[in-house]
């Protein structure tokens, strides 16, 4: 009897080995010979071009298949310039998905006062690849107006030589057949200058608004945003924006001089007028 159920147990124990081994080999990814190349990190990434000129004349197609140039598309707004693909399986959609959080909760309207432009460094992509990705996006965030979005596809130098621009760096991974590339967006001022870097896939509302206004020359935005850009610190490094205190008393203290200026005025006018009309009096 003993000997019998060490011998089930035993059986049991191998049947369990082998199925465990089964699912790792089925589970475990594909090996390849290819080994990651040794520069990665210097061939990924942003290289921060402030005040760069991007190619206006660049002629890129859009999910419709027309032919349109970034030029036209700026059209005297400030832009905000996305790079990836639409075929991406990985990154791309997930800094889609921050760029439409960002843009629904931002105040502004994309089409009237600022654009939002996505540009695939993938030869591969199509229009019709484009046009899905826009149609999913659009589904899956209603409340960023996606459809008023430009996605462009084109030819890999015409690409190439924007993301060179930006300063955007990525290469062709043989190993997954993806392209590898560093998460971020570039702002650009109407006459395609680049103006600000946002990096990571989530992106403050309060800061794209105010870059945004930043990159406008002061053409869109309100007096509150206004003020808080005199008030405020763009850090390149971070991307991001920052309280400068030195600023807020800076701008308090003239704004309690120019007050107290505007009361003594005022006393004084008064008191000329009590004494005009004291002296005039029988």
């Amino acid at each position: 009897m003993t000997i019998r159920m060490t011998h089930l147990a035993a059986t049991a124990l191998l049947a369990c080995a082998v199925t465990a081994a089964a699912g790792a080999s089925a589970a475990r990814p594909t090996r390849t010979h290819l080994r990651a190349p040794p520069d990665l990190l210097d061939k990924v990434g942003f290289v921060q071009k402030l005040g760069a000129q991007v190619p206006l004349r660049a002629t890129f197609r859009d999910a419709a298949g027309a032919r349109t140039s970034l030029g036209k598309l700026l059209d005297g707004k400030p832009t905000l310039l996305v790079p990836g693909y639409f075929s991406c399986i990985n990154l791309c959609s997930i800094v889609r998905a921050g760029v439409a959080d960002a843009v629904a909760a931002s105040g502004l309207q994309p089409g009237k006062q600022f654009n939002v432009v996505l540009v695939s460094i993938n030869p591969d992509d199509t229009p019709r690849t484009a046009a899905v990705t826009k149609q999913n996006d659009a589904v899956g965030h209603r409340d960023a107006h996606v459809p008023r979005w430009h996605y462009l596809t084109g030819s890999k130098q015409t690409s190439a030589a924007l993301m060179q621009s930006i300063g955007f760096r990525y290469f062709f991974d043989k190993r997954n057949g993806q392209y590898d590339h560093d998460a971020g967006i570039v702002l650009l001022t109407p006459q395609g200058k680049v103006s600000q870097y946002l990096f990571g896939v989530k992106f403050a509302p309060e800061t794209l608004r105010l870059g945004l206004v930043h990159a406008s020359q002061g053409k869109i935005g309100n007096l509150v945003d206004h003020f808080l850009l005199l008030c405020c610190n763009y850090d390149p490094s971070t991307g991001r924006y920052s309280l400068v205190i030195h600023r807020v008393m800076q701008f308090l203290g003239i704004l309690t001089a120019l007050l107290l200026a505007g009361v003594i005025l005022y006393l004084r006018r008064r008191e000329k007028k009590r004494m005009r009309e004291g002296g005039g009096s029988p």
